[in-house]
């Protein structure tokens, strides 16, 4: 009859219509639908991968399932051309659209790195080299006491030389900001000097209440002329700077190693700081306590036990030794 395949065209058509929304509409569904991803989950999107390479990808590590509904979606929300390469942290079950949405705004996993005070630049340099989202190498390890101890984030494939000169900025504000603000009693001669001696604080005495306490028997030697005999000093040299591991307690004959390190064969400071020490350190020096005391010894408990004269001092040592065993003097 006239205008039957007429019909049947059209009846086809439609229903071609109909088959192709069903598939977009699904396809969309796929999109914005909760994804596979059972746990949260970190993935690198390498530099020049295009939107078909990321789909892959992300459908390799459990993120999306479909491939193409990713790349259809992300090209339908204009994310064409928008997706930064970088390592991305996927949340459990996030939708393709949001993980497209993640890729595009750039928001790429922070890296955290504590460096803690008191370490000297050769243990700051092995702590980076551990670090395996940072990229290239250090060569040579910076000068004792240019680095700030803090908490540092970075992204994957920063390089570590610039890590090390961020801390390397971040010391040299700090330390004029805090020199700025020294005591006006204080009688180092400059904001060098008061790193040196930090460094030594930092190492005496892990109680910060403490330090502002010791830092004030070392500028009172300081201020007479006395030897500082600060054990580490001879620790410093023994180690190589951090080089090496000390496997054993600090004798006699250590304390007659040859370095001008050694404040007890040299007078005054040592040439340089010993380690990178702490803001905490730093302020103890610049801000000490009001004390008269030239002596301490560790009381074997963490703290130190002070004294201003060296009768005083060697009665403490005793007193200590017939408690503990053991005992040991500055």
């Amino acid at each position: 009859m006239p205008g039957r395949p007429g019909r049947r065209w059209l009846g086809a058509a439609l229903l071609a219509i109909l088959v192709l929304a069903g598939f977009v509409a699904w396809g969309w569904r796929d999109y914005t639908a909760p994804g596979p991803l059972a746990a949260s989950k970190i993935v690198v999107i390498p530099h020049g991968a295009g939107l078909g390479a990321v789909a892959q990808s992300l459908a390799e590590n459990g993120v999306i399932a479909h491939p193409w509904s990713f790349v259809a979606g992300a090209v339908a929300d204009r994310r064409l051309g928008a997706l930064k390469a970088g390592e991305y942290e996927f949340a459990a079950a996030i939708s393709p659209r949001a993980a497209a949405a993640l890729i595009a705004s750039g928001r790429v996993v922070q890296h955290r790195l504590t460096v803690p005070e008191g370490l000297t630049s050769a243990e700051i340099v092995a702590l980076l080299d551990q670090q395996s989202a940072l990229a290239g190498r250090i060569d040579r390890a910076p000068p004792e006491g240019s680095l700030l101890p803090d908490t540092y984030f970075y992204v994957l494939g920063d390089r570590r030389e610039a890590l090390l000169a961020r801390m390397h900025r971040a010391m040299e504000r700090a330390l004029a900001e805090a020199w700025s603000a020294r005591s006006p009693a204080l009688t180092l001669a400059d904001a060098e000097q008061a790193l040196t001696l930090a460094s030594i604080v930092e190492k005496e005495t892990a109680l910060e209440e403490e330090r502002p306490h010791v830092a004030a028997v070392f500028l009172n030697r300081l201020k007479l002329g006395m030897k500082l005999q600060a054990d580490p000093t001879v620790t410093y040299v023994l180690t190589e700077g951090g080089a090496k591991p000390l496997d054993h307690p600090l004798d006699h004959e250590d304390l007659a190693a040859p370095s001008p390190y050694n404040t007890y064969l040299h007078d005054g400071l040592p040439p340089t700081p010993i380690d990178n020490p702490g803001m905490a350190s730093l302020r103890a020096v610049l801000h000490p306590a009001a004390s008269d005391d030239l002596y301490f010894v560790a009381d074997g408990s963490g703290g130190h036990v002070f004294a201003r004269t060296l009768a005083e001092h060697n009665h403490n040592v005793a007193q200590l030794r017939r408690l503990r065993g053991e005992g040991g003097d500055q």
